[in-house]
């Protein structure tokens, strides 16, 4: 993206840092409309943008598109939560699915290899198959939230995506863990069963573990280990896609 669509995106972020995740949801859907896709592993955070988008849609009208990476790894909570939010708000939740089954891949590399190499089961099951699924769309809503990892820390509201091509979209980029279980509560929104399990970061099965008192909510996710992202929200340098500051210089 050029200095001044990135300058315009930082003007448009900044004005959104004391909006409620309503009113940029609103925005970004009668913007880009056809053009507008979600992301979501059905976490707290991705039921609660589900609710509200099924609120502004009954109002607009324009219901944008929806998935769930399908890794062949989610907990099958997971997956009767799709069929609940599915029934619940009236809008199709697609499934996105590598181009190998699961038992493809463990047979081409003599075994699972979500142990041995986390990182190349995240690319092969999650990474890749995102950059299919966003094809031919302008704008992403992701559920992140600031204060959830280091590296989601600076994450703007909205933003651009250099590995997709995409303008990224963080409603609850400023919202807390509290405020999206407040949301949940006062809506009725279903969530995974998994959460009053000690699960309150849920992935794959083989690599989530519920968390014990005290620990970081992203500690269940590749415990053991210094990794905290999948790969999705991450820059081909390993970083969080920057903020529209550091990648306009001064024209921000």
């Amino acid at each position: 993206m050029d200095e001044i669509k990135l300058a315009e995106l930082q003007r448009i972020s900044d004005s959104f840092e004391t909006a409620t995740p309503q009113e940029i949801l609103r925005w970004a859907i009668e913007t880009y409309r056809d053009k507008l896709t979600m992301a979501t592993a059905f976490g707290a955070e991705g039921c609660c943008l589900i609710a509200m988008i099924a609120d502004i849609r009954d109002e607009t009208g324009i219901t944008p598109d929806i998935f769930n990476l399908d890794t062949g790894y989610q907990f099958p909570q997971t997956l009767a939560l799709r069929e609940k939010m599915q029934q619940k708000y009236g809008i199709p939740i697609r499934f996105v699915q590598a181009k190998e089954t699961v038992q493809e891949m463990e047979a081409r590399f003599g075994g699972p290899i979500y142990k041995t190499d986390s990182d190349q089961c995240c690319r092969i099951r999650k990474v890749v198959p995102l950059k299919d699924a966003v094809q031919g769309f302008d704008a992403w809503i992701t559920a992140i939230r600031r204060d959830q990892t280091p590296e989601r820390a600076t994450a703007p509201i909205v933003g651009p995506e250099p590995k997709f091509n995409l303008v990224k979209i963080n409603p609850l980029a400023n919202w807390s863990k509290q405020q999206v279980w407040d949301y949940i509560k006062a809506n009725g929104v279903p969530t995974n069963p998994l959460h009053e399990q000690g699960f309150p970061s849920i992935g794959c099965w083989p690599c989530t573990r519920p968390v014990a008192a005290g620990e970081d909510d992203r500690a269940g996710r590749w415990a053991g280990t210094a990794k905290r992202e999948c790969g999705l929200h991450l820059s081909d340098d390993g970083t969080l896609t920057r903020s529209n500051k550091t990648l306009v210089g001064s024209a921000g």
